[in-house]
């Protein structure tokens, strides 16, 4: 055996609060630009997306606030933890996102961390609306009455 710590090979990481906090129109697929460490430390499972969001400047989609946990292994040639990363899009795709954020007022979310089949990270983002009040009551409702009817015997 080895002290080599095992690296996953299916990583996901969900924004939970997003389901609960948004109500989602549309998702899409990006590629994510890494530095150094930084996919190690995914695959280690230390990363937070509940503080996250996307923004599009001069024509390119970035994800701030995103958290991924520094690798032990990592010297000096860590990466940093909460920088700004640059999410791969089809130009046409960040047009179609910049001109539905502008009609309607809505908000480009992460919602899911992922490794594909090929080793590379991806993130999901979801071209989202923030729900009010009553609707966040409607959704505790409606996960309560679907958690009952599982639990029932007939």
């Amino acid at each position: 055996m080895s002290d080599k710590k095992e690296f996953s090979t299916s990583v996901t990481v969900k924004n939970k609060k997003a389901r609960f906090e948004y109500e989602w129109l549309d998702t899409y697929l990006s590629g994510i630009v890494l530095q150094g460490t930084e996919i190690k430390a995914i695959r280690l499972h230390k990363v937070s997306l509940q503080e996250a969001y996307c923004y599009i400047h001069r024509g390119e989609v970035f994800v701030k606030g995103m958290h991924i946990g520094l690798y032990e292994l990592g010297t000096h040639y860590n990466h940093e933890e909460k920088r700004e990363r640059k999410l791969l899009l089809k130009k046409q795709e960040i047009e179609k996102i910049r001109k539905r954020m502008e009609e309607k007022g809505l908000t480009l979310i992460p919602t899911k961390l992922f490794i594909n089949n090929r080793g590379l990270a991806k993130l999901e983002i979801a071209l989202a609306k923030g729900k009010k009040i009553h609707d966040k009551r409607d959704s505790i409702k409606d996960k309560d009455m679907k958690r009952e009817l599982s639990n029932m015997k007939f």
